[in-house]
């Protein structure tokens, strides 16, 4: 897997970058998100703008730095996919477009393996099929400033409260044991 000492490195996109953020960033064992762009075929550095046309073909993305002692990628896949909806083909509620689909984008073979494995698991779980796509992580840009730690920055911001917060609450629901201790 990709690892420098002692981190690993996944690529995730499940509808826009802020919900994914604001959520991996609460785990235990999450040590850096970046918010940005990959999976895209137009030549050069995308922009927010140009991404959000769905002309280039990249998604909105997270890149998870974390310590696999503390955290599995096996376990990081089961909460990502579980805190949005990975039925839904280039969707998640009110985000329309290619740019917001469901993604994992593996860095080895080791991570495709359990990319895989953690889908067919999860399958039985929802009624419609699992359409995230598990691909190969080619060239990944980091989104402009103002996209990083996006909520914890713009709580009061009218898309935060009514999307991200309540993802917020589901994930303090389901997954307590393994959140940080309250630094938020």
């Amino acid at each position: 897997m990709s690892q420098n000492n002692k981190q690993t490195v996944a690529t995730l996109g499940g509808g826009c970058f802020w919900c994914v953020e604001a959520v991996l960033q609460r785990l235990k064992g999450v040590n850096t998100i970046v918010s940005g762009y990959t999976g895209g075929n137009a030549p050069g550095r995308p922009t927010y703008r140009e991404v959000c046309s769905g002309l280039t073909g990249h998604a909105e993305v997270v890149q998870v730095s974390f310590d696999p002692q503390e955290i599995s990628f096996k376990d990081l896949l089961t909460i990502f996919m579980t805190s949005h909806d990975p039925t839904s083909l280039n969707r998640q509620g009110g985000d329309i477009g290619t740019q917001y689909r469901s993604v994992i984008y593996y860095h080895d073979t080791e991570q495709q393996e359990v990319a895989q494995e953690v889908v067919r698991e999860l399958a039985s779980y929802y009624a419609d099929p699992i359409v995230t796509e598990i691909s190969p992580l080619e060239t990944f840009y980091p989104a402009e400033d103002y996209h990083q730690d996006y909520y914890n920055n713009n709580q009061s911001h009218g898309y935060c409260s009514m999307v991200i917060t309540p993802k917020i609450v589901k994930l303090k629901q389901r997954f307590a044991d393994r959140l940080k201790p309250l630094e938020y």
